[in-house]
């Protein structure tokens, strides 16, 4: 059965985007298969790996609101092995459209449920928000990947982050655990990076990725080319840090079984 994780972080900004679909490319490039969810209205995900979010007969809103099957909507990516079901505008209206229907918090659950078997990992970006699509994510993840970036307000937001993943534990999903926190925009030239980096470790231990994810203008680039930055520029600082990043995720995966 495929693992779920979510993406999550209300800052915008701290690289959620970048990581879903960098991530992604490096674990099917593994022989892994993914699913990318982009639960993010800006459809950034979509665009960063070369769908057209215009071209696409369905999105996950559809999936959420109208009970599209979610089989339905997955879309093949450049990279083999890398699916997508993409995202549109459209999906700023589901905020208010979910609020009035009963089970609105399991809608993304209930939709990725037919699917989970189908993939190793299923990677939702969500939008930076803690609002009911963002909660959707969170009640459908297995566990949930912070990016946080390397810079002054870092930790500004993280305890409101913590607290909804507690509150979502206790009330709609026991199971949800945090996969890890990954620094993001990284300059190890900085002093202030490398103090966050220990203030991280120190907040949370293990819990921290020993890889960072370094400030790199390869994975600016990427996207604007509809690739992921494996396909690039394998060589590049950011192509190798996703692939250890890759590696790492399924080695923690490995040792909890």
């Amino acid at each position: 059965m495929g693992k779920i994780i979510a993406i999550a972080n209300q800052k915008g900004g701290v690289g959620k985007t970048t990581t879903a679909f960098n991530l992604g490319a490096c674990l099917a490039l593994d022989k892994k298969k993914v699913l990318l969810v982009d639960a993010d209205p800006q459809a950034n995900a979509t665009s960063g790996i070369g769908v057209e979010p215009a071209d696409s007969d369905a999105s996950i809103y559809e999936c959420l609101i109208d009970s599209y099957p979610a089989a339905d909507a997955i879309q093949s990516t450049q990279v083999k092995g890398l699916d997508i079901i993409p995202s549109r505008i459209d999906l700023v209206g589901a905020e208010v459209e979910l609020m009035s229907r009963p089970d609105r918090e399991r809608m993304l659950a209930a939709a990725l449920a037919p699917i989970k078997d189908r993939y190793d990992y299923i990677l939702i970006d969500c939008s930076p928000s803690l609002g009911i699509i963002t909660v959707n994510a969170l009640t459908a993840a297995d566990s949930v990947l912070i990016p946080v970036q390397a810079e002054y307000f870092a930790l500004e937001g993280i305890a409101q982050l913590l607290n909804t993943i507690r509150i979502i534990k206790s009330r709609l999903r026991p199971q949800l655990e945090i996969e890890g926190f990954l620094l993001t925009m990284y300059d190890a030239r900085l002093r202030l990076a490398n103090q966050i980096f220990e203030e991280l470790k120190g907040h949370f231990g293990d819990m921290v990725f020993a890889t960072v994810i370094p400030r790199n203008i390869k994975l600016s680039e990427s996207p604007s080319h509809g690739l992921p930055v494996i396909l690039y520029d394998p060589e590049s600082r950011g192509a190798i840090a996703y692939t250890q990043l890759a590696k790492e995720l399924r080695t923690r995966n490995k040792k909890k079984k």
